[in-house]
C-alpha cells in the first residue's frame, strides 16, 4: 500500500467575487460558494487518489460570514480522512478586502469524496501520513464526525423511530405537536 501526505494533495484556489456571483441582497450566493467548494473538493480528492473522484455527500458547510463583491476568496483543502475508497476533504473558505488587506474566515466545509476507476467501481486509495498535531486532529475530528452520523442515521431511521419518546421537545423548542 502507498502513503501520501497531507501536504501532498493540498490545494488552494482564488477568484475574485464578480457582481454575477451575487445574491438579490448583494452578497455572493450560497450556491456559487458550494459549487467552488465542489470542485476543489474533487481537485483535492483526485490529486491524493491519483483518479477521478466523485461526491458523495457534503457532510457540513457552516457559513460564517457572507462574502462581499470584489473580495478575492482563497479556498483551501485538505485530505483530513481516508477509509478504502473514500476520503473526508476539509476546506477553508477566506476573503480577502483587495483594497484594505483584510482577511476573514468566511466558511468551513467537509466533503466525502469517493475515488472511482475507469468502470466507475470503488478505487483503493493511498493511506494518508499524519506528520504534525494538526494532521492528527483532522483525521480525530474526521472519525467523530462519521461516528456521529452514522449515529443520526440509525437514531432516526424511520422504521423504528418511536415518536413518543421525543414529545417532550414541544417543551424545549419552538414547535407544537398535534396528534
Amino acid at each position: 500500500m502507498t502513503f501520501k501526505t497531507v501536504q501532498d494533495s493540498q490545494v488552494t484556489i482564488s477568484e475574485l467575487m464578480l457582481p454575477s456571483h451575487s445574491n438579490f441582497n448583494g452578497k455572493i450566493h450560497g450556491g456559487y460558494v458550494l459549487s467552488l467548494l465542489d470542485q476543489i473538493a474533487f481537485a483535492c480528492a483526485s490529486k491524493h487518489s491519483g483518479v477521478y473522484c466523485v461526491t458523495a455527500s457534503v457532510d457540513t458547510v457552516d457559513f460564517l460570514r457572507p462574502i462581499e463583491i470584489g473580495e478575492l476568496v482563497t479556498m483551501k483543502a485538505s485530505v483530513n480522512y481516508v477509509g478504502r475508497s473514500s476520503m473526508v476533504i476539509g476546506i477553508r473558505v477566506e476573503a480577502e478586502n483587495i483594497q484594505t488587506g483584510e482577511c476573514k474566515h468566511c466558511n468551513s466545509s467537509y466533503f466525502t469524496m469517493v475515488a472511482k476507476d475507469a468502470e466507475g467501481k470503488s478505487f483503493e486509495v493511498p493511506g494518508l501520513i499524519l506528520k504534525s498535531n494538526e494532521d492528527i486532529r483532522r483525521f480525530a475530528k474526521s472519525i467523530k464526525r462519521y461516528e456521529n452520523k452514522k449515529k443520526r442515521k440509525t437514531e432516526f431511521h424511520e422504521t423504528d423511530f418511536v415518536s413518543e419518546e421525543y414529545l417532550h421537545i414541544q417543551e424545549l423548542d419552538n414547535v407544537k405537536i398535534e396528534l
